[in-house]
């Protein structure tokens, strides 16, 4: 997937109401963006970080530039964006490039299901195979010698997609959590157990119960991103 334009470097300064954040430019210019992530976004928005930013165009956007990246001290990109997950990952679906969820020829976005009244993020459908119900989560939380974490924050709506995918495997179907790991230094992908214990134990339960937990990591630049490297899912 490659950006809509290059993307502009800028400084942070801070973030806040969820949806903005001050930036300065590379000419000394202030600038007010708009923060597509409404998560704790935990370690990848600290002050005086270098960020990458999109400039949209349009005329009728309150907000010209978007925050996508933020690069680390180390130089460790991370994709902020939280929505260019679904994107991707039906992108590497379509071009059959993780063994888990090829063979299926049709892909359905943003579908209702569920006794709980919720949306799967893709639906695949492929000949002589049961529907595949593929719930996808965007993960950038801080990470130690290589271990991603997530949820970043409390996040019932979380457990209540591992309850209905859980039900579609009773029912005969696929379930599939891929963990989008839009971060270039993780190695593996924990449930974040301290922050959201609930969510952690839903998600031992559903495994157990035959929903499969998947991480695909992303390669990122200022150019674009891409899903190409499976990373493994512990649940110590």
């Amino acid at each position: 997937m490659n950006f809509e334009s290059p993307l502009v470097p800028a400084r942070l300064e801070r973030r806040y109401k969820r949806f903005l954040a001050d930036v300065t430019l590379a000419d000394g210019s202030p600038l007010t963006i708009h923060c597509p992530n409404t998560g704790s976004m935990m370690g990848v928005a600290d002050a005086g970080s270098r960020v990458w930013l999109l400039h949209h165009p349009s005329p009728t956007r309150k907000y010209a530039y978007s925050w996508e990246l933020t690069e680390l001290p180390d130089g460790t990109l991370v994709g902020v964006n939280t929505h260019r997950s679904n994107a991707l990952v039906a992108e590497a679906v379509r071009a059959q490039r993780f063994a888990v969820l090829a063979g299926y020829d049709e892909i359905l976005p943003e579908q209702k299901y569920g006794s709980e009244k919720s949306r799967i993020d893709l639906l695949l459908r492929g000949p002589d195979r049961p529907d595949c119900y593929v719930e996808v989560k965007n993960v950038t939380a801080a990470v130690t010698d290589g271990v991603a974490l997530f949820p970043d924050a409390v996040s019932e709506r979380g457990a209540k997609h591992l309850r209905e995918m859980t039900a579609m495997v009773a029912a005969g179907a696929r379930a599939v959590l891929v963990f989008c790991v839009q971060r270039t230094d993780v190695t593996e992908v924990r449930p974040a157990d301290a922050i959201d214990p609930i969510y952690g134990r839903t998600l031992r339960e559903a495994i157990a119960r035959g929903v499969e937990a998947v991480a695909w990591r992303a390669d990122l630049s200022p150019a674009g991103a891409t899903l190409s490297t499976t990373v493994p899912v512990v649940c110590p």
